[in-house]
């Protein structure tokens, strides 16, 4: 199965009241957990790539990983973009092969964020190519997105029509408190999703595909791991995974996952390190890290996305 976009996964997804994962990957062990469990339990993936890990892996490497991983599963696999900065990013993508690109103008004024935005619709839409667009800005860090949270902004429902009619656009990450990053909330604290800006915006755009960026729960034995292992993370909690699955049953069809898989990869090969200080082989210590991610990733299928069993529904 040749690689697909989005349009047919978010269409079933919005219908069936779940979500899918969008995991974001830097390398071949991350690929292939992610994969692996999406084999295992039949659920249809979106891979998204970060102008950073373009970067770190070489974006040839990371697309044949890719398809390697499309031949691998024979699962439907949408390769994407995360948070595209320009025009010529998300161009550049789309000429590689992805097929689905995010360009992310938020952190600009509402019309420029149009006009660009319409943009990266019009060239992606005449090469067959999703276009995911972003409106309000979330706190926090991931990669080059760095947002303090003095400058960010929940969504405003009575923008969002506008802008989905004038950019074209075929998926809307919106802001209703979620965070880039593994430092959310402060233990103690009761984080909440706004959902009555999720509700709105969904009656505003019926049917149409909403996005949640920054959805990282924090898993506290990966924490654990770091810090027991030779780490100092910081105390801190993620989103509620049931409010992630409340977010799933409504409008929302994709879910972003990136800073969960990256402390079950670092927290397993601290740990390794830990309990073989003298061992060398990278195949011994990125092996137990594939299989934690693989763990993660399936927990997230079933607990938060509810997409296990759904890709040949």
């Amino acid at each position: 199965m040749p690689l697909v976009t989005s349009t047919e996964m978010f269409k079933k997804a919005y219908e069936g009241g779940y979500a899918i994962g969008a995991f974001n990957v830097n390398n071949m062990e991350i690929i292939q957990g992610i994969t692996e469990a999406c084999k295992e339990l039949n659920a249809p993936v979106i891979l998204q790539v970060s102008k950073g890990a373009r970067a770190y892996a070489n974006r040839t490497y990371l697309i044949k990983l890719v398809e390697a991983a499309e031949i691998e599963t024979g699962l439907p696999i949408c390769l994407h973009l995360d948070h595209g900065d320009s025009f010529e990013t998300c161009k550049s993508c789309i000429d590689d092969g992805f097929t689905s690109v995010m360009i992310d103008a938020s952190s600009k004024p509402f019309e420029e964020n149009i006009a660009i935005t319409r943009q990266v619709v019009e060239y992606a839409h005449a090469h067959g190519v999703v276009v995911e667009a972003e409106l309000g800005t979330l706190a926090g860090i991931e990669d080059e997105v760095k947002v303090s949270a003095e400058d960010s902004s929940y969504t405003r429902p009575e923008d969002v029509q506008e802008f989905v009619e004038r950019t074209g656009c075929d998926s809307l990450a919106i802001a209703i408190g979620t965070s880039h990053g593994a430092y959310k909330f402060k233990p103690g604290t009761k984080p909440q999703l706004r959902f009555d800006i999720l509700e709105e915006v969904q009656r505003r755009l019926p049917g149409f595909p909403i996005v949640l960026h920054g959805s990282s729960s924090v898993p506290q034995e990966y924490v654990k791991m770091i810090n027991e292992n030779g780490g100092n993370m910081p105390d801190a909690i993620g989103v509620p995974e049931d409010q992630l699955r409340k977010a799933a049953s409504m409008a929302v069809c994709k879910i972003n996952i990136d800073s969960d898989l990256r402390l079950a990869m670092t927290g397993t090969i601290r740990k390794y390190f830990h309990d073989h200080p003298a061992d060398f082989d990278p195949r011994q210590y990125l092996k137990p890290a594939r299989a934690n991610i693989k763990e993660l990733v399936k927990h997230k299928l079933v607990d938060v996305l509810g997409c296990d069993g759904k890709a040949e529904c």
